[in-house]
């Protein structure tokens, strides 16, 4: 749409899960908690797809993302980039 924005640190965000998504699909070994890393994936496509994703809500998933499968060495690269995506929004505002 002419003269429409789309803030790149969501293109950025949803590029990193999609790639992670895709990983975590390919990858053959099933571990306790690939349930809650798929739909925290799918939770983060979800803020970002609205355009303005609030900061505590990504942080949260990215947690429960990291402990779900970050002894998972082989998915540990896709970890970090959604990682890094999440730190474009900056810090929470503090209280």
């Amino acid at each position: 749409m002419p003269g429409s924005h789309v803030d790149p640190r969501v293109t950025e965000l949803r590029s990193a899960v999609s790639r992670l998504r895709r990983q975590l699909a390919a990858h053959p070994a099933e571990f306790p908690d690939r349930g809650i890393a798929e739909e925290e994936l799918a939770v983060l496509d979800s803020l970002a797809a609205d355009g303005s994703p609030e900061v505590p809500r990504l942080r949260r998933s990215l947690l429960l993302i990291a402990g779900a499968i970050g002894s998972v060495s082989a998915l540990g690269r896709g970890v970090r980039e959604v990682r890094d995506a999440v730190e474009l929004f900056g810090e929470p505002p503090r209280n």
